[in-house]
């Protein structure tokens, strides 16, 4: 693919990502927190650690099912501390289990996909950046979505985080302006169901 994203590259597992993934509007509920636990752990590391690994925290988190984990306690933690398949950070593990009783709350309050995809009017955000070098590490929206996901009992959300996290699940299609996969990932857009 020319000109794709400059981020996308060299090895194929990042390509791929690029290419089938990333950026793509997800409007699956359980799917959007196993991405924001997964971007929750790449804190202080690289993207390509955690694909990697994703397998791995799958099988290690029951699949990402949020119902499951939410009743996880101390000695689900030892364990997974002893998984050298995934990131082995107590503060990460913890927070993967509270994340899923806060997603619990809101799942049944009104849909964790709708709670996400009402900050952008169910129409994901286009930028038009032609150079990576100048794209925002965070912004007053995912600062807003940090706050307000702390406020719901989540960790390990802040700003940029949150941000990378927007970019993945297609909130907002940062894709430049040249990657032929801007184009396509708008056109996978849905009307607002909310």
């Amino acid at each position: 693919m020319d000109h794709r994203c400059g981020w996308a590259g060299p090895e194929q597992i990042y390509i791929d990502y690029h290419d089938t993934e990333w950026g793509v509007p997800e409007y699956d509920s359980r799917t959007l927190w196993e991405k924001l636990v997964l971007d929750g752990f790449q804190a202080g590391l690289s993207w390509i650690t955690i694909l990697k690994k994703r397998e791995n925290f799958r099988t290690a988190f029951a699949g990402f099912d949020p119902n499951f984990i939410a009743t996880w306690g101390e000695a689900e933690i030892k364990t997974l501390l002893q998984n050298q398949g995934i990131i082995r950070h107590r503060g990460k593990i913890a927070a993967t289990i509270t994340n899923a009783q806060a997603w619990q709350k809101i799942e049944t309050q009104q849909g964790f996909d709708k709670f996400l995809w009402n900050y952008v009017d169910g129409v994901p955000l286009r930028t038009k950046i032609a150079d990576r070098s100048t794209m925002p590490t965070f912004s007053p929206l995912s600062t807003q979505i940090s706050k307000d996901l702390k406020k719901a009992g989540f960790k390990f959300c802040g700003p940029t985080i949150v941000y990378a996290f927007m970019e993945a699940t297609g909130l907002i299609n940062n894709h430049t302006t040249d990657c032929p996969r801007h184009n396509t990932v708008a056109a996978m857009a849905r009307s607002p169901a909310f």
